[in-house]
């Protein structure tokens, strides 16, 4: 397997396992579980292929779909475990983000795309697939947190790829280098409370 390959599966699994983690907390049944991992784990991919057309990554290989409904099988058995699954939710979600910029910024580069495309690719495959989950959980996306730290992650992390790459660095060394900067910057907006500023209405001058 490829290296693209590999963030791509695991980028399925983790946010496979955050959205089973989601039909946790709504008491869904099974196939509820397996409904909102695969949603989760494949939509952004699915984005990102369809807008470069290319074919579905679960299409192309449907071995996908078995990762992501594995993922919700293993939720299903052992979320009563957790002590805070919502934390789990943040932490996982924060893994997956990583993992799926790195992999959709990889692969538009591959394919020789401009700059602002991998950006616009990495962002795509990394919050898509979240936002799909919140969205149909009727819960608050995580992307529209106030002031959190999420889609900016994405992409200062597919411009690290982009630099790189321009720097010619390797294929490892740019999507390892995409993954570990949007996490750092993810997990300090959930530990150290890192924020961006956020419009504040001021009232009209008389």
């Amino acid at each position: 397997m490829s290296f693209l390959g590999l963030l791509d599966h695991a980028s399925v699994l983790v946010f496979a396992l955050t959205g089973a983690l989601v039909a946790s907390r709504a008491q869904l049944d099974l196939i509820g579980f397996a409904f909102f991992a695969s949603l989760t784990g494949l939509g952004g991919g699915t984005l990102r292929d369809v807008l470069l057309d290319r074919t579905p990554l679960w299409i192309a290989q449907p071995g996908y779909l078995g990762v992501a409904c594995a993922a919700a099988l293993l939720v299903f058995f052992t979320a009563h475990l957790l002590e805070s699954r919502y934390r789990a939710l943040l932490w996982l979600d924060a893994a997956a983000l990583a993992v799926a910029v790195a992999a959709g910024a990889g692969i538009a580069l591959e394919m020789g795309q401009p700059a602002a495309i991998v950006v616009v690719m990495g962002v795509a495959t990394g919050c898509a697939g979240g936002l799909a989950r919140d969205v149909v959980a009727n819960e608050v996306p995580l992307i529209l947190k106030q002031g959190e730290l999420y889609v900016s992650c994405a992409v200062a992390g597919s411009a690290v790829a982009v630099a790189l790459s321009a720097l010619d660095q390797s294929q490892l060394v740019s999507g390892l280098a995409c993954a570990a900067s949007t996490f750092a910057l993810r997990a300090g907006s959930l530990a150290l409370g890192w924020r961006l500023p956020v419009y504040k209405p001021r009232p009209p001058r008389r």
